[in-house]
């Protein structure tokens, strides 16, 4: 695998969603990463690029026996199961750093592996209703809006723990030690939350939805439905930003749009802005705005999104094995990455791996027999 991580061998543990990310994420950077699927277990698509796959039974003491072996040869394990399985086992970090003291050690959960709630089942709702993200999102006067699922398990849960790895793998490059990450999606949406975190400590954002500058409170920091259908977004915050706004949409000597930053006056400003964007498309507003300092963008659907021209020139989105899918960001001046693969077939690449540890071909027959390993 081309890239900066390539070299890099990390084996994950097959599961769903911000896992499966964060494997995306070191493999679209070279890391060699090795899927330990159960038998019968859900597959990822586009989470699953880029992977080799082997079908292992963790409840077979052959099995685990493959995976220790496994693990022997590699830089990281990565896995999201809910705290104490790994131990239960018989694959907890005491037991793999024993076998491989360079070993990073990354465990993905909701809550962490400490806390009262470690053992509570959940999800990324109530990951980030319990860490504040939560209350943040929606418009004044209704109930707070779930940002799906990207600010717990994907934000706070998957990046974090890939960036977690990345950091850990530099520390035990340096020092030969590896260690144990705990990546909490309670965690990691909160820090994401940092800079609102700032401006709520400063005074300069209430706690409450929609009344803030950049929550939709403002009239000049917000989305517009067009006329015939389609949204428009506007982010014109910078004075000159505003004032560029201001003077394409034929505000300029409109002085009630003088108190920008007056939040008693962003009601009545968003209400005229509301019916001035409903007099033209989404395509008119486009053309007009576009490029220019508003700070404007279209609103893209995932079906339109790949054929603007920006991303079309950019590469933004690739044809994997016959599925659109963003492209791996982010992007090296020097480094040359590879173009993902389509996600394995679970057990398609058993018999190769079991090979490279040394294993023979009585011994796999031996294991798959066993309904130890299957292909």
């Amino acid at each position: 695998m081309a890239g900066p991580l390539s070299g890099v061998r990390i084996i994950e543990m097959a599961g769903l969603g911000p896992a499966p990310f964060a494997g995306m994420m070191l493999a679209d950077h070279g890391a060699e990463v090795i899927r330990i699927d159960r038998p019968g277990g859900a597959q990822e698509t586009v989470l699953g690029r880029s992977r080799r796959s082997i079908v292992v039974d963790l409840k077979s003491p052959e099995g685990v026996a493959v995976v220790r072996r496994l693990v022997k040869t590699a830089d990281g394990l990565i896995e999201g199961l809910r705290p104490g399985v790994m131990e239960r086992l018989g694959l907890g970090p005491d037991v793999l750093l024993g076998d491989n003291p360079r070993l990073v050690y990354g465990r993905m959960t909701g809550w962490g592996q400490t806390g009262p709630l470690a053992s509570a089942v959940g999800h990324d709702i109530n990951y980030i209703a319990l860490s504040g993200a939560l209350h943040a999102y929606g418009r004044a006067g209704e109930q707070p809006t779930p940002p799906i699922n990207m600010v717990g398990d994907f934000g706070g849960g998957g990046m974090m723990l890939a960036f977690g790895m990345a950091a850990a793998l530099l520390s035990a490059q340096k020092t030969g030690k590896g260690q144990v990450l705990d990546v909490a999606m309670t965690d990691g949406s909160a820090v994401l939350m940092g800079m609102i975190w700032g401006f709520f400590g400063q005074g300069v954002w209430k706690d409450e939805r929609g009344v803030n500058m950049l929550d939709s409170g403002a009239h000049f920091y917000d989305t517009y439905a067009c006329k015939g259908g389609g949204h428009i977004s506007i982010g014109a915050i910078e004075p000159q930003f505003y004032a560029a706004l201001r003077r394409i949409a034929g505000l300029e000597n409109d002085a009630e749009f003088d108190a920008q930053m007056d939040p008693s006056r962003w009601g009545p400003l968003k209400a005229r802005l509301t019916a001035l964007f409903l007099t033209k498309t989404r395509e008119e507003w486009t053309a007009l705005m576009e490029g220019t300092d508003v700070c404007f963008a279209p609103v893209l659907s995932l079906t339109e999104a790949p054929l603007h021209p920006h991303n079309a020139a950019r590469g933004t989105f690739i044809d994997v094995g016959g599925m659109t899918q963003p492209a791996p960001a982010p992007r090296y001046s020097e480094t040359r990455t590879d173009t993902p693969t389509p996600a394995p077939r679970s057990g398609a690449d058993t018999a190769a791996i079991l090979r490279e540890l040394g294993y023979s071909d009585a011994d796999i027959e031996a294991l798959q027999s066993a309904k130890a390993v299957a292909t």
